[in-house]
């Protein structure tokens, strides 16, 4: 992944994205302003296709300086609302499967779910399970998981947990699959047996083309009108929901997929909802992103779900 041209020279009436997170300028916000903490996962050895995903935290950090903190839909300056702490990357890029799993859950075990919002940069989908069941257990029949995803991610776990099977292996911790809400599901990129084992354990879904028709707003309303008794929420969003053509980084991605603004819509929406209180971000391989496309979507992915936070 590169950029063809270097940021422009500093300039104080352009806050760039990137000293927001790194804490490097003099605005701060006042007290009691919401908190959000960004962690790096860096690991892709759960990926089913071949992946480097690994290298993509890092690459969504470089792709920041381009962007600025100010939103003009709310009004909003970032470095003045949101108190942001970057905790820098796990050591997980160079563990096997089972170690890198076992590790990222007990990390994420770590964590207060209630002091801070905390958005998880993967890596690769694998991650979503024990990132989920770490910050938000043990108790997790009391929460919600919303994905933005292609697939089901319900394939078996014979081969372990793989990108193909966090919402299995969540369903198989404790989490309901009533408590369970897929947006873009895309046609063709699942299989019958999985989507009706999806059905059977009522996970509830809505696809791509349904929000084409009826707008990414209707079905963020479905998802938060549907989900009334759970304690937190945690939202996973897989960059291959895009089409391909805006995503040309995530192995999963295919045509037909939803449109940048329908996700970065929907993460600022879903940001603003108190109970959700983690997102990760995942399945962007950073080394076959040549234009830097599918990292900057997922860098303006970030600064949504932070002005979400921000309303809240």
């Amino acid at each position: 992944m590169t950029f063809d041209r270097a940021p422009a020279a500093d300039d104080p009436l352009w806050p760039r994205a990137s000293a927001w997170l790194t804490g490097d300028d003099d605005v701060r916000p006042p007290d009691g302003a919401q908190r959000l903490r960004v962690v790096g996962v860096p690991t892709s050895v759960g990926s089913i296709s071949r992946s480097e995903a690994w290298r993509t935290p890092a690459a969504v950090r470089e792709a920041l300086p381009r962007l600025s903190t100010w939103d003009p839909v709310t009004g909003t300056d970032l470095r003045e609302a949101v108190v942001v702490e970057d905790l820098g990357d796990w050591d997980v890029a160079d563990l096997d499967l089972m170690t890198a799993m076992a590790r990222v859950r007990d990390l994420a075990n770590g964590l207060d779910v209630a002091g801070a919002t905390h958005v998880f940069l993967g890596g690769d989908n694998a991650i979503t399970r024990p990132i989920t069941a770490g910050l938000h257990g043990p108790d997790l029949d009391q929460v919600g998981v919303i994905t933005l995803d292609a697939h089901h991610d319900v394939r078996h776990l014979e081969d372990g947990p793989t990108n193909g099977s966090p919402i299995r292996g969540l369903l198989e911790d404790g989490v309901s699959g009533h408590h369970v809400f897929q947006l873009g599901i895309g046609r063709f990129t699942n299989s019958g047996p999985y989507a009706r084992w999806a059905d059977e354990h009522e996970i509830r879904s809505i696809t791509a083309e349904e929000i084409h028709q009826h707008g990414i707003t209707w079905a963020v309303r479905q998802v938060i009108g549907h989900l009334p008794h759970v304690r937190t929420i945690h939202v996973d969003l897989d960059i291959d929901v895009l089409d391909q053509a805006y995503a040309p980084a995530c192995p999963g991605a295919r045509p037909g997929g939803l449109h940048p603004h329908q996700l970065f819509t929907a993460a600022a929406l879903l940001a603003a909802e108190p109970r959700v209180r983690s997102f990760d971000l995942v399945e962007v391989d950073a080394s076959t992103d040549p234009d830097g496309r599918t990292v900057m979507a997922t860098a303006m992915t970030l600064l949504h779900i932070a002005a979400g936070v921000a309303q809240r």
